[in-house]
């Protein structure tokens, strides 16, 4: 080889180096590049899924919380109506006591007071020996009915009206301010 050859061979093998070097250092700052980019997307949707697992957490609890305040709602609801049931109970025994006439002669009382005036009261047939007296003395036809718990119904025939008078129906009634106050003794 000749000089120019030889010169002309280092001049190409040091380019080739150069282009080699020039071509590592790309290709290094290439894989650098897709290092960062790979671990700037792993982080990324690794936080996202951090986020969705708190997120889910954070459903869950409140669905959770949700649940059991249904819950509590609905076994405080049927406390309510079990001492509505067993408080219409007592009184429906209450038309078994010997102090039982007194107060449902009250209740026709009222009845034909807020009549202004009637024909006939109606009671239930285990409570007809019971208003009968007290039938008479107004001069009230007594009529049975065996749907009327309680209490009795006083009926004008001329104008079609009449007054139901019961303390079942009265509980009912009332049975919103109770319901407050027996869930006020119970829970505070």
């Amino acid at each position: 080889m000749s000089k120019l050859g030889e010169i002309l061979h280092k001049e190409i093998v040091e380019e080739i180096r150069a282009i080699l070097a020039e071509a590592e250092t790309r290709a290094a700052k290439l894989v650098r590049d897709a290092e960062e980019k790979a671990l700037a997307r792993l982080e990324f949707h690794q936080k996202k899924l951090e986020a969705e697992a708190w997120a889910a957490t954070l459903r869950a609890r409140s669905a959770a919380d949700l649940t059991l305040s249904t819950a509590r709602v609905q076994a405080k609801g049927q406390v309510i109506e079990s001492v509505q049931r067993k408080a219409l109970a007592s009184l429906e025994q209450m038309a078994n006591q010997s102090d039982y006439r007194p107060i449902l002669e009250a209740l026709a009382e009222e009845a034909l007071k807020a009549m202004g005036g009637g024909e006939v009261v109606v009671a239930h047939p285990d409570d007809e020996e019971k208003i009968r007296g007290w039938a008479e003395r107004r001069g009230l036809e007594l009529l049975t009915d065996p749907d009327l718990r309680i209490g009795v119904r006083i009926v004008n025939r001329h104008d079609r009206r009449s007054v139901e008078n019961t303390l079942r129906e009265r509980v009912e009634r009332a049975w919103s301010a109770l319901a407050s106050e027996v869930a006020n003794q119970l829970w505070g």
